[in-house]
């Protein structure tokens, strides 16, 4: 089992990291103003599985090369902290803009198949979430404690936190959009979320 210590630190930066506004957030965001909390969870579930596919694939495909490739765990370590240190500089210097316009229109998916397929293939398509998963993950898994139950921990705390702001954003409604449409808002949120991911990066580097 993963170290207590290790999951107090993962779940709260993690959770930051999902509650910052991007491409599912603010789609739950729209959703939910347009067609409902209730309907919106259809989108959820299928983001929540495409998040699942992605965070196993990049934790076993990391662990594959813990094991079998030292050196290019090394190497994988070292990009993935660059990654970091430069997503945490471009949420640093963001100028606080929500782009809502960024999520492809609710109003052309509702029934709940087309929901789900929409949640699922958000979360799927989005060469930023492979990138910020394998980036992300390394420092987390300790190759002295079984995977599977790794795995399970940090998938379980993954689709909790995503699950949770979602939630957010779909019952924030006109409330929050107006929260998040003020700049200085987004910009504190941001650079919270870019902090922990800078700090995350050095832990990367000197781990």
């Amino acid at each position: 089992m993963m170290d207590l210590s290790t999951i107090l630190i993962f779940f709260p930066t993690f959770f930051l990291i999902s509650l910052t506004p991007g491409m599912c957030m603010t789609l739950a965001l729209s959703l939910g103003m347009s067609i409902g909390v209730r309907k919106t969870c259809w989108m959820m579930y299928g983001e929540l599985l495409g998040v699942a596919i992605v965070a196993i694939s990049s934790v076993l495909g990391v662990a594959t090369l813990m094991l079998n490739s030292p050196l290019m765990f090394l190497i994988l370590k070292l990009v993935g902290a660059c990654y970091l240190i430069y997503i945490a500089t471009q949420m640093w210097l963001n100028k606080g803009k929500l782009s809502l316009n960024q999520t492809t229109s609710p109003l052309l998916q509702t029934d709940r198949f087309g929901l789900f397929k929409q949640g699922f293939i958000t979360a799927i398509a989005n060469p930023k979430g492979w990138a910020f998963m394998v980036s992300l993950l390394p420092p987390f898994i300790d190759d002295s404690h079984a995977l599977p139950k790794q795995l399970f921990v940090l998938v379980v705390i993954i689709l909790f936190c995503e699950f949770i702001c979602m939630c957010i954003y779909a019952t924030g409604g006109k409330g929050l959009s107006l929260l998040l449409a003020q700049r200085e808002n987004v910009k504190l949120l941001n650079k919270i979320s870019a902090f922990l991911m800078f700090c995350i990066a050095i832990w990367l580097i000197l781990s």
